[in-house]
């Protein structure tokens, strides 16, 4: 039995560093598109309620920024109430 200490010339280690190169080039040289349809588009936009949703959604953002929100402690109690004795 025969014992080298020096690696065989196959397992070059620069020769992986120009294999690293040359699969991070090949996936930069790759890529995914993505095409919507004018269907899909109109989808996205929403529907009526959820446009009216947002404005809702809005006009609270800016009552609490404005610090004109005020909040019904009472109708909150009554809310927790509803839902652990349901």
């Amino acid at each position: 039995m025969k014992i080298n200490p020096f690696q065989p010339v196959q397992q070059n280690p620069y020769r992986k560093q120009i294999d690293k190169a040359e699969m991070v080039a090949d996936l930069k040289a790759k890529s995914d598109k993505l095409e919507i349809s004018t269907e899909a588009l109109e989808m996205q936009k929403g529907t009526r309620i959820e446009n009216e949703r947002q404005e809702k959604v809005e006009a609270l953002k800016q009552q609490i920024e404005a610090g004109e929100y005020k909040v019904n402690p009472q109708a909150v109690a009554n809310k927790f109430y509803d839902f652990w004795n349901e």
